[in-house]
């Protein structure tokens, strides 16, 4: 693997993101800050605990997978429509570059700007609500699985995309509503038993309820699943990049 090309792409899309930094950063960490002062205090004081954690400690994992499954879509999509934009993709794609060692610098650095957000995040939430991490290595392992999964999923819209509003259609109307609708903000042993059996067809349970396990040591669905969902996620979207690379896919004329 060509390490020098590697790192001129991670390095040139993390320096984009430093100057940037009040966009790509301090904003979704002020909006999430929103999230824990209205949910975790205000809100959340007069809630009852769930699994014996209070509510305001409950949704800290679903707020951060909230924020980082979103930052990770936008900011790889992003990092590769860009270039295409403005026909910059070219040099790589003429360069002796392989596509494995284009995905790994893009996606790379888009899952490390989302997991330094996620750990910004977190804490954060220290300030808002009294919060313990039951497994901290695997809540480090869960977030790092998940940046790099759904950075993947951006590199295939960002590639697939016409136009900057097709970058945002997939986050804004598929992305949000299966977080939100994915147990971020309560249990799914709270909703009917119907709800609960269709509410396991939406793939975000699996994350936020191992991300939540990792810190309560509770969970909605099995451990294993969470685990088997993510190296799922990750495998499919490998497998359409490859396609797209070895097709040229709007990527060549």
């Amino acid at each position: 693997m060509n390490l020098h090309a590697v790192k001129a792409i991670y390095f040139f899309e993390m320096a984009r993101t430093f100057r940037t930094l009040l966009q790509s950063i301090i904003s979704p960490v002020i909006s999430t800050a929103l999230y824990f002062i209205v949910f975790g205090s205000a809100i959340g004081s007069r809630m009852v605990a769930i699994d014996g954690v209070s509510y305001g400690a409950f949704i800290v994992p679903g707020l951060i997978m909230l924020t980082v499954l979103m930052q990770s879509v936008t900011n790889a999509s992003f990092g590769i429509y860009f270039p295409k934009f403005i026909g910059t993709i070219y040099e790589p794609l003429s360069a002796p570059v392989s596509y494995l060692e284009m995905l790994v610098g893009y996606v790379g650095a888009a899952a490390t700007k989302s997991m330094i957000i996620g750990l910004i995040i977190l804490a954060t939430s220290f300030l808002f609500v009294p919060l313990q991490i039951a497994h901290p290595v695997w809540m480090v392992a869960f977030l790092a699985l998940t940046c790099v999964s759904f950075s993947l999923l951006g590199f295939i819209i960002g590639i697939c995309a016409r136009n900057f509003e097709q970058l945002n259609l997939v986050p804004a109307l598929i992305i949000t509503p299966l977080v939100f609708l994915g147990g971020s903000f309560y249990s799914i042993s709270m909703l009917p038993p119907f709800w609960q059996t269709a509410t396991l067809f939406n793939p975000v349970v699996y994350l936020v309820s191992g991300f939540r396990w990792a810190f309560f040591d509770t969970a909605d669905v099995a451990v294993t699943y969470s685990l088997m969902a993510i190296a799922l996620f990750s495998l499919l979207f490998v497998a359409v990049i490859s396609v797209i690379f070895k097709t040229g896919y709007r990527l060549k004329p």
